[in-house]
């Protein structure tokens, strides 16, 4: 039994001043580490921390003038007004259905592109298809939504196409039906291929003898897909499964915004871009923060839940 002296295990602080040393020797030796690491820790502080103070603004009546202390509480009055609102069950319904298109479309994309990439065997095919897939990845969103503009317009790209084959000309962006199918469309063209680079490095990272034993047993290249290569990408796409359940109540609110209008409120008004309007353009900053703040607190349930789903079943897990 441990010697006890005033309540205390004996040793109590030798065992901090050890803490202590390996903590400075590790310092020492990592500093150029640890000095790279300053500015993303001062960048997530100063960004998304230290905002979080506001967040006091979703349980007030905000008043620019007054400032934080002096607005008076209301309690979860606009957490109430939002729940009884008109637009409520239409923003949920928007949202959860658009992240769910995403994650039976978009997300097995890039790694049906990258399992397709690693059977091609010409490296300068398969580089000029990479390079084809990446570049969309790298044009602005603005530039994207104007593309998009542009070639569904009545009198664009697709629609004279149509019209060449003697179809009537569709209205797409006035029309709420089409406005799920471009905006998930749209989505894999600009990330498809920047999302394999990921899943490729996965892959490269598998053990070559599991394939030469599995040839030498007779597998074929499906078999060595099946058995081999998405079980060796299995906790990549967990992990990125994860990380997408955490945003399933944030989809690309900036491009709907570019994209949507009046017409197609109906099927295209999210939980974010209706935030933008009472927030920002109706000035109701209270009703936005408390909109926001639920939001939030959906995204981070739905994040720990997939942990510990993920935790439960397999050996996969962010923490």
């Amino acid at each position: 039994m441990a010697e006890v002296v005033r309540g205390k295990p004996a040793g109590t602080a030798k065992d901090k001043t050890r803490f202590r040393y390996r903590v400075v020797r590790d310092f020492k030796m990592n500093k150029y580490v640890y000095l790279m690491l300053l500015p993303v820790v001062l960048y997530y502080a100063v960004f998304h921390y230290g905002p979080m103070y506001g967040v006091q603004i979703a349980f007030k009546d905000y008043s620019p003038t007054l400032g934080f202390w002096g607005s008076p509480w209301v309690g979860f009055k606009y957490f109430q007004d939002f729940f009884n609102s008109f637009y409520f069950w239409r923003l949920i319904r928007n949202t959860i259905l658009l992240s769910v298109y995403e994650l039976i479309f978009a997300f097995p994309a890039p790694i049906l592109l990258a399992l397709l990439l690693n059977e091609v065997r010409n490296r300068l095919f398969k580089r000029a298809v990479q390079t084809i897939t990446y570049i969309p990845h790298f044009i602005s969103i603005v530039v994207i939504a104007g593309m998009m503009v542009d070639f569904l317009a009545r009198d664009g790209l697709i629609n004279n196409l149509l019209a060449w084959f003697g179809m009537e000309a569709i209205p797409y962006l006035r029309q709420p039906e089409w406005f799920r199918t471009i905006y998930i469309s749209s989505g894999i063209w600009q990330g498809v291929g920047w999302g394999t680079i990921i899943y490729l490095a996965a892959i490269s990272n598998i053990d070559p003898s599991l394939y030469e034993a599995a040839r030498v047993d007779g597998a074929n290249r499906w078999r060595q897909t099946i058995h081999i290569t998405i079980p060796g990408m299995l906790p990549t796409i967990i992990i990125l499964l994860i990380l997408q359940m955490g945003n399933l109540m944030t989809v690309g609110t900036e491009k709907i915004l570019l994209l949507y209008n009046s017409a197609t409120y109906e099927t295209a008004d999210v939980i974010g871009t209706f935030v933008y309007r009472k927030g920002l353009l109706e000035s109701n900053y209270s009703y936005s923060a408390a909109i926001g703040l639920f939001n939030s607190v959906i995204n981070f349930t739905l994040l720990v839940l997939a942990n510990t789903i993920s935790k439960r079943t397999t050996e996969t897990k962010l923490w």
